[in-house]
């Protein structure tokens, strides 16, 4: 192009702004109410959710949390810790698991008749005798969940006013009926519908979130479940990593000494994974401890400007003691949760400053004594900042390999690595260039690699006071 005269021109900036995710944001796989709420949708589907009221909205909410196990998690994550956002993954179909419910006489009292039972509303029909003579919703009768009982109101100008008694015909949900492999999951090959713990690799693509945190209250006890949990932290969408929350079943395991036993004995052993012991209780409600640990480290991420390096062992739970299923109360002293520390397993105890989570270690300890793998909070961050430099710099795939895509990579690393060194997140770190890591044949081939140097700190799990006794102070008995 012929140019005659003064003009400007833009370069792209050398130095790339890192992107903000969460460390925290968890993925809790279960099953929920999803009879109390209008639409079916909700099945098999990744939801966020930003507070209780969102999440009631969309999935329902119960009181009887061993059939819907996601309503432990809400009740604990948004009322009693106050963070958000989740995601939450509902099993709980209510085209696969229901039962029939035919000619069933229910009981009419001032105009109502109240059933107890899950009803799927599009499902009910009503009757006045076993004759299959519907009445008509809005004409006969109303229907509607006040609360989780189902309220039939027998309308004064319909066909039904005056009985004492109806028939109804329906569906209802049979929660007995899921399994580990709902939880579990997988692809429909007809179909080719995702369901259950498959559905993680859908949070990213639909939210822009990653996974931190993967969680499945009650189900995690499962040893199938866990071992499904444990293979989904990594490789997440190909690239991420997190960390999954597990219990060890209280009713089978109900001392503190079986607990090494089982856990290996069922391969609670991962990196990722936590591995969790007993559960802990709030007024009438008990908790699984892997629910309470997840809000409390998201609970200490938000405190320390949303980077993992600080650990969740000695905080706060939201709690009033701990206890097996059965209720029994557990107490343990020091030295009995420092046993269970050691063989990588998460308590509660209450010593100092009310009831706390209780360990520093991933369930891979004592096996494995590589500190980035057996530390909950350094496994966390470097989980967060391979997550975070692959988002970082996702842009620059397919860019020409040149110096400068080279340079503008490892200078905008290490200005955010320095960053977080000089905020103590890190005790150091750089990250580098290296011919050693970049072979010729690779370069050809378009494959550069980048060497990344990293020490989070370690958690100060141990603090010793050194005392001798020292005989030079007598000397001061002779000042006057």
């Amino acid at each position: 192009m012929y140019i005659h005269g003064s003009h400007g021109q833009e370069i792209p900036t050398s130095l790339i702004p890192m992107t903000n995710i969460s460390a925290s944001i968890p993925v809790v796989v279960g099953t929920a109410p999803v009879h109390l709420v209008q639409t079916q949708d909700n099945i098999n589907v990744p939801i966020l959710c930003y507070n209780l009221a969102e999440a009631v909205e969309k999935l329902g909410y119960s009181e009887d949390w061993e059939k819907y196990t996601l309503c432990e998690f809400m009740k604990s994550f948004f009322e009693l810790f106050n963070v958000a956002p989740v995601v939450f993954i509902n099993v709980l179909d209510s085209k696969k698991h229901k039962k029939n419910i035919l000619n069933q006489e229910v009981t009419v009292a001032s105009g109502m008749a109240i059933i107890k039972e899950p009803i799927i509303l599009s499902t009910l029909k009503v009757k006045k005798g076993s004759l299959n003579e519907y009445s008509t919703i809005n004409v006969d009768y109303t229907v509607a969940y006040d609360e989780e009982n189902l309220v039939i109101t027998i309308l004064p100008s319909g066909n039904l006013n005056g009985l004492n008694k109806i028939i109804i015909d329906a569906e209802k949900l049979d929660v007995a009926a899921v399994s580990e492999s709902d939880i579990i999951g997988g692809v429909d090959i007809s179909s080719g519908k995702i369901t259950g713990l498959e559905l993680v690799n859908e949070v990213y693509p639909r939210f822009g979130l990653i996974p931190g945190v993967l969680v499945s209250p009650q189900w995690s006890t499962n040893p199938l479940v866990g071992a499904v949990l444990k293979s989904k932290t990594t490789n997440i969408n190909g690239c991420f990593n997190a960390i999954a929350l597990v219990d060890i079943p209280t009713d089978i395991v109900k001392k503190y000494s079986d607990i090494s036993s089982w856990k290996n004995k069922n391969n609670y052993v991962d990196k990722n994974l936590v591995a969790c012991w007993p559960k802990v209780k709030l007024g009438d409600n008990m908790y699984y401890l892997s629910t309470q640990l997840a809000g409390a480290i998201a609970k200490t991420d938000s405190m320390h400007d949303d980077i993992p390096y600080w650990s969740p062992s000695n905080q706060s739970l939201q709690c009033s003691g701990a206890c097996l299923q059965d209720n029994t109360d557990v107490f343990l002293d020091t030295s009995s949760a420092q046993y269970l520390n050691g063989q990588g397993v998460v308590t509660a105890i209450n010593f100092i400053g009310g009831w706390k989570a209780w360990g520093n270690r991933t369930s891979v300890y004592p096996s494995n004594t590589d500190v980035k793998d057996n530390f909950i909070s350094i496994r966390r961050m470097f989980n967060w900042i391979n997550n975070t430099l692959i988002t970082t710099f996702w842009s620059k795939i397919d860019n020409p390999v040149n110096t400068r895509l080279i340079a503008t990579i490892v200078d905008s690393a290490n200005v955010w690595l320095n960053g977080l060194t000089a905020k103590g997140y890190l005790v150091g770190g750089h990250t580098e260039f290296r011919q050693e890591d970049n072979p010729t044949t690779d370069l050809m081939d378009g494959k550069i690699v980048f060497h990344v140097f990293i020490t989070p700190p370690s958690p100060a799990r141990e603090i010793v006071w050194l005392q001798e006794y020292a005989p030079s102070y007598l000397k001061t008995l002779f000042k006057r």
